[in-house]
C-alpha cells in the first residue's frame, strides 16, 4: 500500500512536469561524457539559440551513473516556475565562469512542462546564456524505481535539486544553496 501511494505522489508530481519524446536531431551533439549540448562551460555574452534536447529517464540515469573519468558532473534539476531555483542559478553560473577549463560539466535539467519549452524554457535559457547546459526530462515517464535507483535521498518530491559525481563520489543537496554552499560542496571534489 505504501509504495502505490508512494507511487501516485510521485506520478502527482511528475505530471505537473509533463514532457513530450524528442529525438536528438544531431548524434553529434552528445558525447559520452556529457548530456550538454556543447563542450565548453562557457555562459558567453552573443545568445546562443535553445535546442532542445530531451533525456529519457534511462538516459538520465546512465549519465547520472559513474564516469571513468575525472570530470566532475553538477546535475541541477530545475524548473523556470521555482523560485528558489531561480535565486540559485546565479551562483551557479559564477561557478561555470570561475572554473571555466577544469575538468567540470554543469548541466541544468529542466521539469518544466512541455508547453513551455518553447516559450519559458527557450527564453530562460537564452537570457541566462545557458542554451548549451540544459536539458529537458520527461516528469511523466519519471517512477519510484527512477529515483531510488539513481540517488540516495532524493525521491522527485522537490526542487531544486543538485546531484554532483565525480568517479565514486557523489553529493545530492535538495533546496537551494547558497554561494558559500556551492563553493563548499564543490571544493569538496578537489
Amino acid at each position: 500500500m505504501k509504495k502505490v501511494i508512494f507511487g501516485l505522489m510521485v506520478l502527482a508530481t511528475a505530471a505537473s512536469c509533463k514532457k513530450e519524446t524528442n529525438v536528438v536531431e544531431n548524434a553529434e551533439n552528445k558525447t559520452s561524457d556529457s548530456i550538454t549540448v556543447s563542450e565548453s562551460n562557457e555562459a558567453s555574452a552573443a545568445v546562443v539559440p535553445f535546442k532542445k534536447v530531451e533525456l529519457s529517464p534511462a538516459e538520465a540515469s546512465k549519465f547520472m551513473g559513474k564516469q571513468n573519468n575525472d570530470t566532475l558532473y553538477v546535475n541541477n534539476f530545475f524548473a523556470t516556475w521555482c523560485g528558489p531555483c531561480m535565486q540559485e542559478i546565479p551562483h551557479f553560473k559564477k561557478k561555470m565562469e570561475e572554473m571555466k577549463g577544469q575538468p567540470v560539466k554543469f548541466t541544468f535539467v529542466d521539469l518544466d512542462q512541455k508547453e513551455d519549452w518553447d516559450t519559458k524554457v527557450k527564453k530562460f535559457a537564452e537570457e541566462q546564456g545557458l542554451s548549451n547546459h540544459v536539458v529537458l526530462l520527461d516528469g511523466s515517464k519519471l517512477t519510484p524505481e527512477f529515483f531510488a535507483s539513481t540517488f540516495k535521498n532524493w525521491n522527485g518530491g522537490a526542487i531544486p535539486f543538485t546531484y554532483m559525481r565525480k568517479g565514486d563520489k557523489t553529493d545530492e543537496t535538495l533546496g537551494s544553496m547558497s554561494e558559500e554552499m556551492l563553493t563548499e560542496k564543490l571544493n569538496s571534489f578537489k
